[in-house]
This record gives structure tokens, sequence and C-alpha cells, in this order.
């Protein structure tokens, strides 16, 4: 799944806790940043404040989905798609301010 990504970090929910994706991820020089599920009898350790950061990314994801014309992607034209993906990002950032 994250074979032929280069990142510093790889940061993922609980969902993504396996020793799989843990090994891959640090195999490709990546530091997992993921938290640890709660029926692990050993808990690994994770940047809770670069997780921190994951959590208003996702938000910011969620805000752009709330306006109707990204969410059902009304604008068939790339261009057209991105423009309304950056006035909705200056509303959002105007809204903040």
């Amino acid at each position: 799944m994250i074979s032929g990504f280069e990142a510093e970090c790889l940061l993922a929910d609980r969902g993504y806790d396996s020793d799989a994706i843990v090994e891959q991820a640090c195999e490709q020089g990546m530091k997992p940043v993921i938290p640890p599920r709660k029926n692990r009898k050993t808990p690994r350790v994770y940047d809770v404040d670069l997780y921190k950061i994951r959590h208003l990314v996702e938000n910011a994801f969620l805000h752009l989905k709330r306006w109707r014309g990204i969410a059902t992607r009304y604008a068939k034209n790339v261009d057209s798609f991105l423009a309304a993906v950056q006035i909705r990002c200056i509303a959002i950032w105007g809204a903040i301010l």
C-alpha cells in the first residue's frame, strides 16, 4: 500500500496499526506515527504532537467536502475543480481570521 512513496513520516489512524505496515514504513525510511490499537499487549510509542497535525489536515478535508460543489465534483474540468477548491480554501481561511 505504501510502496513507491517517499516520506519522512507515515501518519495513519489506529486502523492501520499492524506490524506489517509499521515494518514496511521503517524499511522505506519512514517514521510510523500510528497510535497503537487498544488490544496490543505492548503499546508502541508514537509522536502525539505530529498525530495532532494529521487531525488538523483531516478536518481541512472535512470542511472542503462540506461544500456541495466539491463533494459532488460538479466541475468536470480539472482547472475548474482546482479553482473551486482554492476558492473554498480562501473562504475557510477568511472565516478563521
